[in-house]
């Protein structure tokens, strides 16, 4: 039987809510009006215990002092959205990239744009899988699941708004 914990953390971007599965290992990060954001499931359990190094890493990210998540992940998708998602994984903090960039590091055609777009609209981890790190092609803040204020504040957060990423 699959087991679900979860459980709920403030924040400066709202209202987290945190998933992880029986080995403790985090599956989703969601946040208020998140478009295919997740919501507490009947037979879920509530345990803070398995998410306290998320916690304690959450709270140093949102502080300033941290810029690279060290937690066990484990996120469910298509191999093409897990490609996405390990690429989204090599974007450093402050830095943002472009779809386009992310399709050229998983080795994937100009015409495949929408498509990693689309992997990365369906990230379950949002914060600690940085998706809002993607910026559109001519410097827009685009797309974010999480809506796009939510977006600019974490950039902001990070400094990283009006930068753009080495190219690969």
């Amino acid at each position: 039987m699959d087991v679900t914990y979860w459980t709920r953390l403030a924040s400066p971007v709202g209202e987290l809510l945190l998933t992880a599965d029986v080995t403790g290992a985090l599956t989703s990060l969601s946040v208020p009006g998140q478009k295919g954001g997740r919501s507490v499931g009947t037979g879920w359990l509530s345990d803070p215990g398995p998410f306290r190094a998320a916690e304690e890493q959450l709270a140093a990210y949102f502080a300033g002092e941290l810029t690279e998540f060290r937690l066990e992940l484990s996120a469910q998708g298509t191999e093409f959205r897990e490609r996405v998602w390990t690429a989204l994984d090599s974007v450093p903090y402050g830095v943002t990239t472009t779809y386009g960039e992310i399709a050229a590091r998983i080795g994937a055609s100009r015409m495949a744009v929408r498509a990693v777009g689309g992997a990365i609209g369906a990230n379950p981890l949002l914060i600690v899988r940085p998706c809002h790190r993607v910026i559109g092609a001519d410097g827009t803040m685009t797309g974010y699941a999480g809506g796009v204020d939510r977006k600019v504040r974490l950039l902001t957060l990070e400094g990283a708004v009006g930068r753009a990423a080495p190219r690969p």
